[in-house]
């Protein structure tokens, strides 16, 4: 059977049924009771799940039929490693305006880690004598660093694609309503967080009136050219289910988000990701609070896909946590789990050399399931 995108006429094949992923048109259509979001960042409240730690003990003392680096020797693509270095991803903090229920950081306002000068002298040396195809700046709300221009400008000379890992609410404070323009000058791809069209489960998930302030910023953005055709500005939003559910499928959220958002609110865009929430920060206590955690990490595991590998974040990026700490991933950076490299220790940002880094035995644990599940997740939406 085949269904005809909402904008484009083109005809794409439907996907085939999946119990675990609900219908792209109809996943959140029911009225969400948004839940109680939480009381400030799991390091204010002192919970457990603050330290990486402990919940990398947590997932580790679930029962899976097989550890992750068995499921991909299986799939005969083990040990996973690295390619070559293609995006340098830094985080820059965990300082941001939100609290949000599924933040795999742990971040906001309530968090002071932001990235030291040092550190970003080391990333601005590190763009300056490599070329680095793409420099990925996330956090946190990363707008907020107060050197966060001086990463895109030096990136964006030197011809890099720059990303901006947004959530829209921060285009909206005071000392950053110019930020839009800077970045649009600049020719920065703006990755947005918005978890559905409609405010009940965007609220949900971010918090109440999070929906109206991304509208708001959204009109913004394309008032800009940002998600206009032709105009050469990015603008892709990224969608995190709100639920324990893996993320429909990707190319009929897009068709139905471009013709609902255009519908109801007259608001563009380039592409829709999905990405599938993994249990990690305060994703993971959300899990362990509703007694779905167990079930849900199985639902990972028994949802692995094979031809998610190639595509996987971690084979071609480089993460930069606030300290100067490098990973192989953001969710790796979270758990604190280091990347390794033959005969040193945890190497650091002022010491990187990129050449060094590639081909490394790329560290993986539990988490890891949640890149791999269905159709797989990265920080450009589906594998596979």
């Amino acid at each position: 059977m085949a269904d005809t995108c909402c904008e484009s006429g083109e005809t794409m094949e439907a996907a085939p049924a999946c119990p675990d992923a609900p219908p792209a048109s109809c996943a959140l259509e029911a009225p969400v009771v948004p839940a109680p979001l939480p009381v400030g960042s799991l390091r204010r409240r002192a919970h457990p799940l603050a330290e990486p730690a402990a919940q990398r003990a947590l997932l580790g003392e679930l029962a899976l039929p097989r550890p992750f680096a068995d499921a991909v020797s299986e799939a005969g693509a083990g040990p996973l490693r690295a390619g070559a270095v293609e995006v340098l991803q830094i985080n820059v903090g965990k300082y941001c305006n939100q609290t949000c229920s599924h933040c795999h950081v742990d971040a906001g306002p309530d968090r002071s880690e932001i990235m030291p000068d040092a550190v970003v002298d080391a990333c601005l040396d590190v763009i300056a004598r490599h070329d680095v195809p793409t420099v990925d700046i996330t956090g946190g709300a990363p707008e907020l660093h107060p050197r966060f221009r001086d990463l895109v400008a030096a990136a964006a000379d030197r011809g890099a694609h720059v990303i901006d890992r947004a959530n829209l609410t921060a285009f909206l404070m005071p000392e950053q309503r110019d930020l839009p323009a800077f970045l649009a000058a600049r020719g920065v791809e703006i990755i947005a967080s918005l978890p559905y069209y409609l405010a009940g489960p965007t609220d949900a998930q971010r918090g109440v009136g999070v929906f109206d302030r991304s509208l708001e910023a959204l009109a913004t953005l394309n008032a800009l050219g940002y998600g206009v055709e032709g105009s050469g500005l990015e603008l892709n939003l990224i969608a995190n289910p709100v639920g324990a559910f893996l993320p429909p499928d990707q190319a009929s959220m897009e068709c139905d988000w471009r013709g609902e958002l255009d519908r109801r609110y007259g608001v563009r865009f380039n592409r829709l990701y999905t990405l599938t929430n993994l249990p990690v920060g305060r994703y993971l206590e959300t899990l362990q609070d509703s007694g779905e955690l167990e079930d849900y990490v199985h639902l990972l595991a028994r949802s692995f896909n094979a031809a998610t590998l190639p595509g996987l974040m971690c084979r071609n990026t480089i993460s930069v946590g606030w300290d100067g700490a490098l990973y192989d991933c953001d969710f790796n950076q979270m758990l604190e789990i280091d990347l390794a490299l033959p005969g040193a220790g945890p190497p650091r940002i002022f010491d990187l050399e990129l050449a060094q880094v590639g081909g490394r035995p790329i560290a993986v644990g539990t988490h890891c399931f949640g890149c791999t599940a269905g159709a797989g997740a990265s920080c450009g939406g589906s594998l596979a």
